[in-house]
């Protein structure tokens, strides 16, 4: 199978398992389920994500891309990083607050192996993590940010981003936000950040 449609066809095999996970839960989705549901072999379930836990990384792997197609295509617009990082603020705070995201960190939160846990941060946070850091050691190194005197200052971003805000989605205290309440959220969080962070002249 082509590369194109293979990477199609697992989109739709991914899209299936959400399905199936929004039903049944975490311990309640099998490859065998998904397979189903997506009209899929279990042979080719198991060539292509190896396991259980292999499918949800791809999950996540999935969803943490639309960031980092989303951060490319800005970088080709913008030169200067802080403005890349406004511009692509909204972008993260609504893959981080969308249906996905949240669906697959309350499956974490019900796996007591902790290993999809693992999975998300592996696959998502050390993933987008470090293109924030290295935006924000771009606008450091070109005087338009100060260095931090102590923490993490793409860190600091994420908390002034996201907040509790994940959390509350995930407990079902927080209805899925609008496009235009995550713009202006990301527009309160990055004047935050500026206040906190921009290099006094």
């Amino acid at each position: 199978m082509r590369s194109e449609k293979r990477d199609a066809r697992m989109r739709e095999i991914e899209t299936a398992a959400y399905g199936v996970l929004a039903q049944h839960g975490y311990e309640g989705t099998s490859m065998l389920a998904v397979a189903k549901a997506a009209k899929a072999s279990n042979e080719t379930m198991y060539r292509w994500y190896g396991d259980k836990i292999g499918l949800f990384e791809s999950m996540v792997r999935a969803n943490a891309a639309r960031v980092q197609t989303g951060l490319a295509a800005i970088t080709a617009e913008e030169s200067q990083p802080l403005d890349v990082l406004n511009r692509i603020a909204p972008v993260l705070l609504g893959m981080l607050l969308g249906d996905r995201a949240i669906a697959l960190n309350a499956a974490a939160a019900s796996d007591p192996t902790g290993t999809l846990g693992k999975a998300i941060v592996k696959g998502g946070r050390e993933t987008v993590l470090p293109l924030l850091e290295k935006l924000m050691r771009d606008a450091i190194n070109n005087g338009s940010l100060a260095p931090p005197k102590d923490g993490d200052i793409a860190v600091l971003f994420m908390h002034l981003l996201v907040g509790d805000q994940q959390v509350r989605r995930v407990i079902g205290t927080m209805a899925a936000p609008s496009s235009r309440t995550i713009e202006g959220h990301a527009r309160i969080a990055m004047a935050q950040f500026m206040t906190l962070c921009a290099r006094r002249t």
